[in-house]
């Protein structure tokens, strides 16, 4: 397979084709790609940036040793975050922890970092007051969050702060498609009892 030097534009089926192949090229383009999103993910699970680190270098590491096992008819961004959430709802079951932080990763020196980890609530354009009472509603729904089981946390992450579509979260939690939505329902409705003096 001739690929181009710079695999930016490749596809990932590709570029894994290339990392299987012993290229350690191909491997970093895949960390370039998915650490950022991979951390994201974990932080907002496990809320501890040293272990949320620790968890997406062990995620890298699992991917590394499970290529030859990763089918290219499924997304690689599914296969992926499944190897991630996994590592995450293990800490979680090891060690209850809080869950997202509403202002992104602690580490999230830069605007676009911030941003990329943060949970988005507010619309910009938002006055400063605005802004601070949806921040203090973030913070209310954080601690909602915390509450749910591991299980709930990441069917409700995936869907609502991620954006995946239930299959999607199916495929990578690897649980029947009722269950995913059985979990996302239990847990709208356990937030929305939690949150429920918010509506005074």
């Amino acid at each position: 397979m001739n690929l181009p030097n710079n695999l930016s534009t490749v596809a990932d089926q590709a570029v894994v084709e290339r990392a299987r192949a012993g290229h350690e090229s191909a491997y970093r383009e895949l960390v370039r790609r998915y650490e950022r999103p991979v951390f994201s993910l974990i932080y907002r699970m496990v809320r501890d940036r040293e272990r949320a680190e620790d968890l997406t270098q062990e995620t890298f590491v699992k991917v590394l040793n499970a290529l030859d096992s990763y089918r290219p008819e499924y997304k690689f961004s599914s296969w992926i975050f499944k190897i991630a959430n996994n590592a995450a709802i293990d800490q979680l079951r090891r060690k209850e922890l809080d869950t997202l932080s509403l202002d992104g990763a602690p580490d999230a020196v830069t605007a676009e970092r911030q941003e990329g980890t943060s949970l988005q609530l507010a619309d910009t354009g938002e006055s400063p007051l605005q802004e601070l009472q949806a921040r203090e509603l973030g913070g209310q729904i954080e601690e909602a969050i915390a509450q749910l089981r591991p299980e709930y946390r990441s069917c409700i992450l995936l869907r609502h702060v991620e954006g995946y579509p239930y299959e999607e979260i199916a495929e990578m939690l690897d649980l029947p498609l009722g269950t995913v939505k059985t979990y996302i329902h239990r847990a709208r409705s356990q937030l929305r009892e939690l949150l429920e003096h918010l509506k005074e």
